[in-house]
């Protein structure tokens, strides 16, 4: 089994991918749903890190560093980081944002790793759903140095369009040219998990399948 399949896994028996019958914060409907605030114990965030860095490694190959927008951001690039350098023996600088900035000591919104001209930046985050994230970041990190932001790296790609039948990956791409990477996409999830049995239950079996199918064909990219 690879990383991917192992990380859908382990999303399920963390609590954080789960099935039946929800609404997203932009009120549509889905059947399935990923709370990535569910993580919460450290073998969770250490294991967490070690995808994000198999992900990084497979598919970024030039990079100055990570950086991790404030608040779920700062677990992610720092688990990503540390994960990077002990399986993979990579040691980039890593960095995250105050959402207030510092008016004492030596002052600033970031703490970490100081951009330079130059510098490529991967932004890690959980997921992207309107890109406000994205649109916030790039712009703080160019007003500290001529930073490159090359890529985003997130856990899932649920696959759908927004509001102007476009995804946030996509407007994310055309208006800043950051390719996202995600550890899996709903398609891996539904290939991986349909009739599959984990610790005994089948999450997708043929029903969700086709709710899951239906929900991709009436929503999806």
């Amino acid at each position: 089994m690879g990383y991917k399949e192992d990380f859908i896994d382990f999303m399920v028996r963390s609590g954080v991918l789960t099935f039946g019958d929800f609404i997203t914060k932009s009120g549509r409907p889905t059947p399935y749903f990923i709370n990535t605030g569910n993580y919460k114990t450290a073998e969770q965030i250490s294991k967490l890190g070690q995808y994000y860095a198999a992900c990084i490694k497979e598919n970024i190959g030039d990079m100055d560093f990570l950086y991790g927008p404030a608040y779920k951001g700062i677990p992610l690039v720092i688990t990503a980081s540390v994960s990077l350098y002990r399986d993979h023996g990579i040691n980039v600088p890593y960095c995250f944002n105050r959402k207030e900035a510092k008016d004492h000591g030596e002052g600033g919104t970031i703490i970490g790793y100081k951009p330079q001209d130059g510098d490529k930046a991967v932004i890690i985050e959980d997921v992207i759903t309107a890109g406000s994230s994205v649109r916030e970041s790039v712009p703080l990190l160019k007003a500290l140095a001529d930073v490159d932001v090359t890529s985003l790296i997130i856990s899932v790609d649920r696959m759908e369009k927004g509001n102007n039948d476009k995804s946030a990956i996509q407007e994310v791409k055309e208006e800043f040219g950051i390719t996202t990477y995600p550890i899996v996409t709903v398609r891996d999830i539904i290939a991986h998990l349909h009739n599959y049995e984990l610790d005994g239950v089948v999450y997708i079996d043929d029903a969700m399948k086709e709710k899951m199918e239906a929900h991709l064909e009436k929503n999806g990219i």
